[in-house]
């Protein structure tokens, strides 16, 4: 948090409230972390890639280029740092990617090129491609490739640090899994604690296959609006905090996330469809969760409505 304060452009997104969504859920309070503002980016990526990048070129000065592979905001955040740094970036995107995603990225002056082909894909890519002096930046990890995902997740922590409540309940996206362990990991560590829960995409439901099953599983992918969600294998950091910590998971519709990006909006919140997935989260598990007249949840909103989100 020390690192991020330090940052020009630095300061804590707003914890809106939104009593008309209290009334609906029936509960106390409902406040929306509204990420689509954070170091001058419309998400809440460089949270997490900034301080890996941080900590990664501590360890290794000798760096040039900067790799990874996305869904869309967490290649802009690399890229963004990178430029800053007078370094070179080279972004690995899936062909699902819309193209005001892949032209921000191309904005910040990165190198992007495109996989025809699944997110976990365009992972293993940009793996090969991180050769010589150049560093691979990835949000997923897996055996051997721990440190930098770890590093991403701490950086996350600044997010759940800057709520200062103590909800019931705090409702999470989930893609490969990194910030819903980053909450469970802060959470976990508080008493009493809040419960958790993980909200994806039907069409892209590795968490909650994997939940499933007891173990990782791979599952198919192809497009979703939660274009940011759209992740077939879970990160195997990610995995084991959320099989141990994770209090529930729920998948959610398409037009089911579209109606609550509405919704947010006419409350005055911008949300992309792949933050707003945490209200159509909670509307979906409403019955099923621990909920009373009484209670506070949290939203976690991580990104900013896009231009054309229907097209």
């Amino acid at each position: 948090m020390a690192f991020h304060q330090g940052l020009a452009d630095y300061r804590p997104t707003p914890l809106t409230e939104v009593p008309a969504l209290a009334a609906e859920l029936g509960v106390g309070r409902v406040l929306v972390k509204d990420e689509s503002q954070r170091l001058g980016l419309p998400a809440f990526k460089a949270l997490g890639a900034w301080w890996a990048i941080h900590r990664t070129l501590q360890d290794h000065p000798d760096v040039t280029r900067l790799v990874t592979a996305t869904d869309g905001n967490h290649g802009r955040a690399v890229a963004r740092m990178a430029a800053m740094l007078g370094l070179e970036s080279h972004v690995f995107i899936p062909y699902v990617v819309s193209a005001p995603a892949i032209e921000a990225i191309r904005s910040e002056g990165a190198t992007v090129t495109i996989i025809e082909d699944s997110y976990d894909a365009a992972v293993v890519a940009a793996a090969e491609a991180a050769t010589g002096s150049a560093v691979l930046i990835q949000d997923s990890a897996w055996p051997g490739y721990e440190v930098v995902p770890q590093r991403i997740v701490d950086g996350y922590s600044t997010l759940f640090r800057e709520i200062d409540l103590q909800p019931d309940l705090v409702v999470v996206p989930m893609g490969v899994g990194s910030v819903a362990q980053a909450a469970v990991t802060h959470y976990r560590s508080e008493s009493p604690a809040p419960s958790v829960l993980g909200v994806e995409p039907a069409r892209a439901a590795c968490i909650t296959s994997s939940l499933l099953a007891g173990e990782p599983v791979t599952v198919e992918t192809s497009t979703t609006v939660m274009a940011g969600l759209n992740c077939g294998t879970p990160s195997s950091l990610a995995w084991p905090v959320l099989r141990a910590g994770l209090d529930a998971s729920v998948t959610v519709e398409e037009d089911e996330a579209l109606l609550a990006v509405e919704d947010l909006g006419a409350a005055g919140i911008s949300s992309g469809a792949s933050g707003a997935a945490t209200l159509a989260g909670v509307r979906v598990a409403r019955d099923k969760l621990p909920l009373t007249e009484d209670s506070t949840i949290v939203l976690i909103s991580t990104e900013a409505a896009p231009l054309n989100l229907r097209d």
